[in-house]
């Protein structure tokens, strides 16, 4: 990502991520899940890597489809020979590497402005995502980690509880339906619902707080520029 990227796209890719992983599981069978998870994550890939004001990837359409099918059959090739905690650790690392590069650039570059506020919403959707991740992880390494939660084998299956658990958690809504059993759990959970309130309490309240004080700033300046044009005139 580069100073120029407008975070518009890559909120964009993570509502339809997580809208069209909520639809695929209310409305299809695993392997249209997993098809609908593959185009999903390639938006976010485009988003995250691939947005440029010059020369914005998704103009390019022939890519996309292609995109989604190599994607596909990929994750489709790992799952099948058994390799899908490794699918989910290279899903795991692009999250993580997606979120890094979103931090730096919300935390450490200019002035505070909306755009820049929008990203740090995206990097709590993030979090969120990189969470569900874990947690898909450890159910699959460590069976019955979590209550009410099925004994699938499948990580796209079970991806989806998992991201609503989430986003329940680093919200500390904790409506119970969900909860971890061994202990490797329970420290995911407690310590997402940490980060995620310190997230909400420290940056999101700085970068707000930031906008404020230019805002404020801004149209103090103005208006003192103001006053001395009509001083002049006088």
């Amino acid at each position: 990502m580069t100073r120029q990227d407008n975070f518009i796209y890559l909120t964009f890719a993570l509502i339809l991520l997580l809208l069209g992983t909520s639809l695929a599981q209310q409305f299809f069978e695993g392997s249209v899940q997993r098809l609908v998870q593959s185009a999903t994550i390639v938006t976010l890939l485009v988003a995250v890597w691939g947005v440029d004001s010059k020369d914005f990837v998704l103009r390019k359409t022939f890519i996309f489809p292609i995109a989604i099918l190599v994607f596909s059959v990929f994750g489709a090739l790992l799952d099948n020979s058994g390799f899908d905690k490794l699918y989910l650790l290279l899903l795991l690392s692009f999250f993580i590497s997606s979120a890094l590069r979103t931090a730096k650039q919300v935390m450490f570059t200019g002035d505070i402005d909306g755009n820049k506020i929008l990203g740090a919403i995206c990097l709590y959707l993030l979090m969120g995502l990189i969470w569900a991740v874990l947690y898909t992880l450890i159910q699959l390494s460590f069976a019955n980690s979590f209550t009410n939660i099925n004994n699938s084998n499948e990580w796209y299956t079970l991806f989806p509880d998992f991201i609503y658990f989430s986003f329940v958690t680093i919200t500390t809504l904790g409506f119970g339906d969900i909860s971890p059993l061994l202990p490797i759990s329970r420290f995911l959970v407690y310590f997402e619902a940490i980060v995620g309130q310190f997230y909400l309490a420290i940056l999101v309240a700085s970068l707000v707080g930031s906008h404020m004080s230019n805002f404020g700033a801004n149209h103090t300046q103005s208006k003192n520029m103001s006053s001395k044009k009509s001083t002049k005139k006088t």
